[in-house]
């Protein structure tokens, strides 16, 4: 089974609390790796997750021309709603619908690590970049550096059990240095840089904390097996600690990126 079947349903369910209120999370993360890209005028870029499309439209608005790929179809559809002038398509990492040797570059923001097999997806990645081309990979940073991580511990204890045979990697599982750029050496690209980026959770609320960090696909499945309530309360006891003066909520986090060449 591949990620867009895996993936698509659960990503989508909360689709509109995503683009509004969770996706811009990841802003200096966006900006970041694009600079380091060197997107620009006429950059064929390709990213790959896309989500609602948020990392496309800075791309564009560097003059890149864009490309979006996602498993969610709801979530395409916002994209494509925000940012006409892109190809938005709902689709599987793991075989992408693109000639070889299509894109300037190619991205995954907290993406390729969702596919059922990692290194076959950025196998894929590889395949439609340029040679000479750059391929760039994000993750979380480690548990240590990242107050969401008690969010994230908060909602694992809430989630179903994995399948029989199955292991369940957690989002820190790529997080330690060197784990990344060896899925991204096995794929048969040339790891070139790597850094980390900042990323604050920032929430004015408590009921725009919630829709925001509800409308992630691990939450989702929380939701369905232990009940909105029960999910809501352990998110919101979670975040007590990072309660601002203004009374909403600020989670320091860091977010890790590997550049590669195919």
């Amino acid at each position: 089974m591949g990620s867009a079947q895996q993936q698509g349903e659960i990503w989508g369910a909360r689709a509109q609390d995503w683009a509004e209120l969770q996706e811009r999370v990841l802003l200096p993360a966006y900006e970041e790796v694009l600079s380091r890209l060197q997107v620009g005028k006429g950059t064929r870029l390709l990213d790959v997750g896309c989500g609602a499309g948020l990392a496309a439209i800075l791309a564009a608005e560097r003059g890149a021309q864009v490309w979006g790929l996602d498993a969610s179809s709801a979530l395409i559809a916002i994209a494509r709603s925000r940012l006409p002038a892109g190809d938005f398509r709902v689709g599987e990492m793991e075989e992408l619908p693109y000639a070889e040797g299509s894109f300037d570059a190619v991205t995954g923001f907290n993406a390729f690590q969702y596919a059922a097999n990692p290194v076959h997806a950025l196998q894929e990645a590889r395949r439609v970049t340029r040679p000479g081309g750059l391929v760039a990979m994000v993750v979380w940073g480690q548990a240590r550096d990242c107050e969401h991580a008690a969010t994230l511990a908060a909602v694992a204890a809430l989630l179903p059990p994995p399948p029989p045979g199955s292991e369940a990697a957690g989002p820190f599982a790529l997080s330690e240095p060197g784990k990344v750029e060896a899925l991204m050496s096995q794929a048969g690209l040339t790891p070139q840089e790597s850094g980390e980026v900042a990323c604050p959770f920032e929430y004015p609320d408590a009921e725009t904390a919630w829709r925001a960090i509800s409308s992630a696909g691990p939450l989702v499945v929380a939701i369905r097996h232990a009940g909105e309530e029960k999910v809501k309360a352990a998110v919101l006891a979670s975040l007590e600690p990072y309660r601002t003066n203004s009374g909403g909520y600020r989670q320091r986090n860091l977010f890790r990126y590997v550049i590669a060449r195919a």
